[in-house]
């Protein structure tokens, strides 16, 4: 009974949010976690998503995966011991048409853990739209505390050595871009896939 009363709440509560943020339709709306694989040029990794805690930010994401917008970008920023930053660049460091900025739920109370994703922004909080990273350390100054923090969605449940292998890979500045932290060969997103309900 409990269980039942929990999920009709949640149902309803994904889809006032939904039309509240100008989402025309939940992905996958019966599925509370769902799983995406990224296949990427140093490996694959899966990663479940939390639709409990972030629903916005998890279908925002999931918009980007069915309709192939991961495909083919790069992970253009990388930090040995913070982040692996991706999704909104292709391989010719060329920016990728973005949705409209959601709203921000760091505040869900998921933390910026080593092996979870969460949604870039930038200063202001509401400004994430399609690039995300993934914290390759117990990162607590990305959590929110006086100020907006980052939205952490999901986390790695298969290919954490990926990740370790791109967070060491070697970086520098670009200095036709103005970057920092760039990888010297590109890491490329190949595909991002909504995995079928477990």
């Amino acid at each position: 009974m409990k269980q039942a009363i929990f999920s009709a709440i949640l149902l309803c509560v994904l889809s006032v949010s939904f039309q509240s943020f100008g989402q025309n339709k939940a992905i996958d709306p019966t599925n509370i976690y769902p799983q995406v694989k990224l296949e990427t040029s140093m490996g694959t990794i899966i990663v479940e998503l939390d639709r409990v805690k972030a629903p916005i930010t998890v279908d925002n994401f999931l918009t980007y995966v069915v309709t192939g917008e991961y495909n083919n970008t790069i992970f253009h920023r990388i930090v040995e011991d913070f982040v692996v930053q991706g999704g909104g660049y292709d391989k010719d460091f060329i920016a990728k048409k973005t949705n409209d900025d959601i709203i921000n739920e760091s505040g869900n109370g998921l933390k910026n853990d080593i092996g979870t994703i969460a949604m870039a922004k930038e200063s202001r909080p509401h400004t994430a739209n399609r690039q995300f990273f993934f914290n390759v350390a117990d990162n607590t100054s990305l959590n929110p505390g006086k100020r907006w923090g980052y939205a952490v969605f999901g986390a790695i449940i298969e290919g954490e050595e990926v990740l370790e292998a791109m967070a060491k890979v070697k970086t520098d500045y670009n200095e036709a871009l103005g970057w920092e932290d760039v990888p010297l060969e590109p890491i490329i997103l190949i595909k991002a896939t909504l995995l079928p309900a477990q």
